[in-house]
């Protein structure tokens, strides 16, 4: 799942001449995927993000950095281009800190589905081993839900 750099830095080019062309602001985002897909070689996703960076990428990211001393690294790498970060992992962090260190944006991910997920699953889990409901007590009331779908 990890290009070759030329080829990876190549496709950013593609992509940048191409959202280029676009008649809308569009804005790029590259990605090095290396610490998703176990290759723990932060030298080579900074050297690939700084590629991605010098092809004309809007923002870094770098899916799986594991603590601040990474962020940083990525952030003064391409800096002052922003960088991303996914939080839904094992990094604990608030968005005060990721500030500091930095970041200009911030993924989750599948986070907010594997919570709500997590919150049905209890609910079920509840009824079928007590026989009670008392997760509706959490629930967001009808009202509430109905004004965030009008906007």
């Amino acid at each position: 799942p990890i290009y070759d750099f030329k080829l990876a830095v190549e496709r950013i080019e593609a992509s940048v001449a191409a959202v280029r062309q676009l008649p809308f602001p569009f804005v790029l985002t590259a990605r090095a995927e290396n610490l998703l897909h176990g290759r723990q070689d932060l030298p080579d996703t900074l050297r690939r993000l700084q590629a991605y960076a010098e092809a004309g990428a809007d923002v870094l990211y770098a899916p799986g950095l594991r603590s601040a001393e990474e962020i940083i690294a990525v952030v003064r790498a391409v800096a002052p281009k922003p960088v991303n970060v996914l939080m839904s992992g094992g990094l604990k962090l608030t968005l005060a800190q990721l500030s500091e260190l930095g970041v200009k944006r911030i993924s989750v991910g599948s986070a907010l589905a594997r919570a709500a997920y997590g919150a049905f699953y209890q609910a079920a889990q509840e009824i079928r081993d007590h026989g009670s409901f008392d997760f509706a007590d959490q629930a967001l009331p009808f009202g509430q839900i109905n004004r965030l779908f009008k906007g």
